[in-house]
């Protein structure tokens, strides 16, 4: 059974002897603040989630947030991610554990 880190999107997602079970994020009104903001992807952030994680939520791991957020938006989560789209972003994410 595989274990998954705090900042991992599967760590709250059960698995089975081989496979990991229906997705379930880590996505809740305690790690997560009720506001949000429209960001536009900068050129420095063009095809790189990981990067505008880093700077905006504290750890380039939270990549799959973004994209959670923007899923509407983000069929690919690398090559949708492009210069000039406006995406929606969490004001802050606390990984369950950490305060």
């Amino acid at each position: 059974m595989a274990r998954y880190g705090l900042n991992s999107n599967y760590v709250s997602t059960k698995t089975n002897r081989k496979y990991l079970e229906n997705y379930s994020p880590v996505l809740t009104s305690e790690n997560l603040s009720d506001e949000t903001r429209l960001v536009a992807i900068s050129n420095k952030y063009n095809r790189r989630p990981d990067l505008m994680a880093n700077d905006l939520l504290g750890s380039s791991k939270l990549w799959w947030v973004l994209v959670h957020y923007n899923r509407d938006k983000l069929k690919d989560p690398i090559n949708d991610f492009v210069a000039g789209l406006d995406i929606v972003v969490p004001k802050r994410y606390r990984s369950p554990g950490n305060n």
